[in-house]
């Protein structure tokens, strides 16, 4: 029982940060990669965006990693395959997501915390 409610949860924290889940992009994770960025930028504000994207990937490729991970732990017999149409969606998907924090971070929309009250 543990081993279902741990997958389950997993899955579900997956799900969220995954970029099957669009609509959280917004509020969960260009927030986080936004808080990831935010040390690196103290070093040098030239890798605020090179992290930014890369902290934005990070959540999707960690979503999908604990989506995997939590749905096999909940149906351990059967293993799960992901198609390569839905990967190459959610492939495109965060690239075009990565587009729009890049061009936000150009033109000022996104900024350092500081910044905004300059």
């Amino acid at each position: 029982m543990k081993q279902k409610i741990k997958g389950g949860i997993l899955a579900a924290v997956g799900y969220i940060l995954s970029p099957l889940s669009w609509w959280n992009d917004i509020i969960i994770n260009i927030p986080l990669a936004y808080i990831f960025a935010l040390p690196f930028s103290f070093i040098s504000k030239n890798l605020f965006l090179p992290m930014m994207i890369i902290g934005y990937w990070g959540t999707n490729i960690i979503g999908l990693m604990l989506m995997h991970n939590g749905i096999e732990s909940l149906i351990k017999k059967d293993r799960v395959e992901f198609s390569k149409n839905k990967l190459t969606k959610d492939i495109i998907i965060s690239l075009v997501y990565t587009l729009v924090v890049a061009v936000f971070i150009k033109i000022g929309w996104l900024k350092m915390p500081l910044e905004y009250f300059q």
